[in-house]
């Protein structure tokens, strides 16, 4: 699979990454739960993962701060439903159409979100 950037609408909002269908899958992550677009804190754009933003977005990546509750930073691809930060970090599934999110995100969190550190 070549590593073509995409530009995908996706339920009226366009994703930015590489080889983006149109659910939000990437060449990164192409499972039938890879559903999620994230918006970094320095961009406005929508993302299918931070792996493209880094490849493609031409600048570093900026979590965003837990504390911006005006932004909706996750957007499910299957229904186009947008979520505040701590509704889809409490989130399993989409609240809209009930889509399951890939448990494995998880682990990534920390690079989309200004998380708080353990002492």
């Amino acid at each position: 699979m070549s590593s073509v950037p995409s530009l995908v609408p996706v339920h009226g909002v366009e994703l930015r990454g590489l080889l983006v269908d149109r659910q939000s899958r990437c060449v990164h992550y192409a499972g039938p739960t890879d559903v999620v677009a994230l918006q970094l804190a320095c961009c406005p754009d929508y993302w299918a993962c931070r792996r493209c933003h880094d490849a493609l977005a031409g600048h570093d990546a900026v979590p965003t701060p837990l504390e911006d509750v005006h932004r909706m930073p996750a957007l499910c691809g299957v229904c186009g439903h947008r979520m505040h930060t701590h509704d889809y970090l409490d989130a399993e599934s989409c609240p809209a159409c009930g889509a399951g999110f890939n448990p494995g995100c998880r682990l990534h969190r920390h690079l989309y979100f200004s998380l708080p550190t353990s002492p």
